[in-house]
């Protein structure tokens, strides 16, 4: 159980007394927040236990307290922590009686207890609840696995419906029920089989919640492929926790699996691939790292890159509207990164991901070496003309070195560098480029050198008049911080005649220089257009 405002009460070390709403201190405590602002509300996500000494409120006016009251009740604030002894001997009766009128928990501070305490006493019971509940999903992943292996699909049923406390239910591709547990939830699943259907028409892998009126359902989709292979129920009382979390993850992972056992083994790996990838992406590195076991798991215990691929041209060039994954040119780069990592037997992990393909690679290893190569020598293809139309070569992001618990930002980084390897041409850009280099080559687009135009026009438009040189004028201050005389002697002009500029610009702008947004536009428009030699 997380930790609650009775939990903290009944603390020995903390010495703290209730005031007012005795009868809320069952509510859980997502956090300890110390604020003595009038408003702390803005900065509130709400299940706070809020902290003060009342340094900038008057807490003996009855109106502002009943205000400030609440304020922090609507916010979702849980509790009121009062150090007592700083700016107040006592919690004044103003803020009691306000506390007790909204049912709010009030709760004493004696001076030699620090707010650093009591949070820590929070960040404390908060962790260890987190780490029962992951003790508890790995408990119950052992559990799931241990009934798949022994009594297939209906054992896991059993085991997850038991670990939910709730009932589970699988459905085979047609939307048909194919097992349940309990056995009373068969008639509960078929009245979802619609739901089913329409879970099957999202892209995979999807989910879909659906509230009943004795219990709270959720839809899973299985399966690697493109289109969902089965589904996976799972009807509870309430919202699922932590600990219930693992497990349908897992009770989705190992279906998933024991849906594709007739696949070949070479299809097998590619979707207990597909698997770990995804728990991967979605911040579960533990999972992957079960799911993974001898076939990925070493992968995963040094640091990889992730490759984030896709077609040159439009899709229908990979083959007859086949997608980026299915193309020629993805045969050819797979071949040539398997054939390195099994000269040197590397783990690999190959996953089409949507219409793109997903590499996962040691770093420094051969397959990553091989990567480059072959994106080296496209690279040269297209330079001298030989790349063919028909079948266009990849694009590729290459993300910089990453661990199992940092692959969603390695993929996001690989995203990145794959946009701007489609901007520049390039078959491969590393992430590590992006960083390293300046962002003017970045201004080349044309979007941005449009912009740029439109936002100067005007200011080309009156100089082209002859009466002003409002742009260099204008570059100049900017490269100066708005410095008038360094701006004006660089120009080889009178300071009053530089803040005449600066004006006109304003009123030809109709925006004000004193806005950093304009000024970082204006300066980013004068580099494009100058990085465009105009």
């Amino acid at each position: 159980m997380p930790p609650t405002l009775a939990s903290l009460v009944h603390h020995s070390a903390l010495k703290l007394t209730v005031r007012a709403g005795e009868d809320r201190l069952d509510t859980p405590v997502r956090w300890a927040h110390v604020s003595e602002l009038a408003d702390p509300v803005p900065y509130m996500e709400g299940g706070e236990l809020l902290l003060i000494t009342a340094l900038k409120l008057d807490a003996e006016d009855p109106d502002t307290m009943r205000r400030y009251v609440k304020r922090l009740v609507g916010a979702g604030v849980v509790g009121l922590g009062f150090a007592v002894g700083v700016n107040y001997p006592d919690i004044p009766e103003a803020l009691v009686e306000a506390a007790r009128a909204e049912e709010l928990p009030l709760i004493e501070v004696p001076r030699r207890t620090p707010f650093l305490a009591i949070s820590k006493a929070v960040s404390a019971a908060i962790a260890a609840d987190q780490y029962r509940a992951v003790t508890a999903g790995f408990a119950a992943q052992r559990e799931l696995t241990k009934q798949a292996l022994g009594d297939g699909a209906q054992g896991l049923l059993g085991a997850l419906a038991g670990q939910v406390d709730g009932w589970a239910a699988l459905y085979d591709a047609s939307g048909a029920v194919v097992a349940t547990a309990p056995e009373w939830a068969a008639r509960r699943a078929a009245r979802l089989t619609p739901d089913v259907e329409r879970l099957r028409e999202r892209p995979a892998p999807a989910s879909l919640v659906v509230a009943g009126a004795d219990d709270r359902v959720e839809l899973h989709t299985l399966g690697t492929g493109r289109r969902p292979r089965a589904a996976l129920a799972v009807g509870t009382a309430s919202t699922l926790g932590t600990a219930e979390r693992y497990a349908v993850h897992s009770a989705i992972a190992l279906l998933t699996l024991t849906t594709e056992r007739s696949r070949s083994l070479q299809a097998a790996e590619a979707r207990i691939g597909s698997a770990v990838l995804r728990m991967l992406l979605a911040g579960e590195p533990d999972h992957a790292r079960a799911v993974a076991g001898d076939l990925y798991g070493g992968l995963l215990d040094a640091p990889f890159r992730l490759v984030v691929a896709e077609v040159a041209g439009p899709a229908e060039a990979a083959g007859e509207g086949a997608g980026a994954a299915e193309g020629a040119w993805s045969t050819e780069l797979v071949d040539a990164v398997e054939s390195a990592a099994a000269r040197f037997g590397e783990a690999l992990l190959v996953v089409p991901y949507g219409e793109r393909l997903v590499l996962l690679v040691a770093d420094g290893g051969a397959a990553h070496l091989a990567t480059v190569e072959y994106a080296a020598l496209l690279d040269a293809d297209r330079a001298e003309g030989r790349e063919s139309a028909e079948e266009p070569g990849p694009l590729m992001g290459l993300s910089a070195p990453a661990g199992p618990i940092a692959a969603a930002p390695a993929y996001k980084q690989a995203e990145q560098a794959l946009s701007v390897a489609r901007r520049r041409g390039r078959c491969l850009v590393e992430h590590e480029e992006l960083a390293a280099g300046s962002v003017l080559p970045l201004l080349a687009d044309d979007a941005v050198r449009a912009f740029a135009d439109g936002l100067l026009r005007a200011l080309r438009e009156h100089d082209a008049t002859g009466r002003g040189d409002l742009v260099a004028s204008l570059r100049a201050w900017l490269s100066r911080h708005g410095q008038w005389d360094a701006a004006a002697a660089d120009l080889g002009v009178h300071r009053h005649t530089l803040r005449y500029r600066m004006r006109r610009v304003e009123e030809i702008l109709g925006r004000s220089l004193d806005d950093p947004d304009v000024r970082m536009e204006l300066w980013l428009s004068l580099k494009a257009t100058s990085a465009a030699g105009e």
